[in-house]
């Protein structure tokens, strides 16, 4: 749960005692459990989010798709994943406080709907320093500082060049994290099941430059021409990044983990003209 979100701790309160009214071990994350007073109480598991995700057979996550975002790094096994918003919808967190239960209720019977949202894996490559590897289930970005200039990327798909990119930066985007900044940067969306990629520039030089849709079964290969010391940043989901610096490699492909994502009582289109608000009229 988002550590900011105080008023979830009645929810929070509620869905344990559900779920022991049920003999339903509880596992919490450590944050969580202090910040909804709930540490005292032996029948429930605490400790880090990556213990909780390791020991669980289903995890709710409750917040927003940031939150959503940060707990899918910790998911290494098939668990069922229900990302509870609080607010408006989510495009990761879609079910809602009125559904959570009825949704359990389905999860614990086993007859539930979800999708398996694929994850990339992206490898940088640095001299004079060991590969980094990390797992994102949105996108990988590479972006210049706010004050930098123009930053030139050298992009190859399976080996064959593709282009020299000239631009602010550029999204490697999942389908699932086509309507984040890819979306935002100009990028199509893309309907979260399909094996694919999105690369889209970040305000390009060239405006012939435009968003390009690869399978997600290829490698992508981005290297950074020259440049200065803190000018070009890597980072994974938002949630985690480090400097680039002239000549270093940014490796994207499938990774072999993927997020059991619990659906909704919705589908995709329901949730996309909720989000962007498609068909509402507008007005003065």
């Amino acid at each position: 749960m988002r550590p900011d979100l105080g008023r979830a701790g009645p929810a929070v309160r509620d869905l344990v005692g559900w779920l022991q009214q049920r003999g339903l071990g509880v596992c919490l994350e450590e944050r969580t459990a202090e910040m909804v007073e709930m540490t005292s109480r032996v029948t429930c598991h605490v400790g880090s989010g990556r213990e909780v995700a390791a020991t669980a057979d289903a995890l709710v996550v409750m917040g927003g798709d940031g939150t959503f975002l940060a707990a899918s790094h910790l998911v290494e096994r098939p668990i069922p994943v229900l990302g509870v918003n609080f607010g408006s919808l989510g495009f990761l967190t879609e079910i809602t406080m009125a559904e959570l239960y009825p949704t359990l209720e389905a999860v614990l019977a086993g007859d539930y709907r979800y999708e398996e949202r694929r994850m990339l894996r992206a490898r940088v490559q640095q001299r004079d320093s060991a590969d980094t590897t990390g797992d994102v289930l949105n996108d990988v970005v590479v972006t210049k500082a706010a004050l930098s200039r123009i930053i030139e990327l050298d992009v190859t798909v399976d080996g064959l060049f593709v282009s020299a990119f000239r631009a602010d930066g550029l999204i490697v985007s999942s389908p699932t994290g086509s309507t984040a900044y890819n979306l935002a940067a100009g990028g199509p969306i893309v309907h979260p099941v399909l094996d694919a990629v999105v690369l889209t520039p970040i305000c390009p030089h060239m405006l012939t430059n435009r968003p390009l849709v690869v399978s997600d079964r290829s490698t992508i290969e981005v290297r950074l021409r020259a440049a200065r010391e803190g000018e070009v940043h890597l980072t994974l989901d938002g949630q985690r990044g480090f400097p680039l610096r002239g000549g270093d490699v940014v490796t994207v492909t499938r990774s072999p983990r993927s997020i059991r994502l619990v659906k909704a009582p919705r589908d995709y289109f329901e949730v996309l003209r909720t989000k962007l608000k498609w068909g509402e009229s507008t007005r003065p």
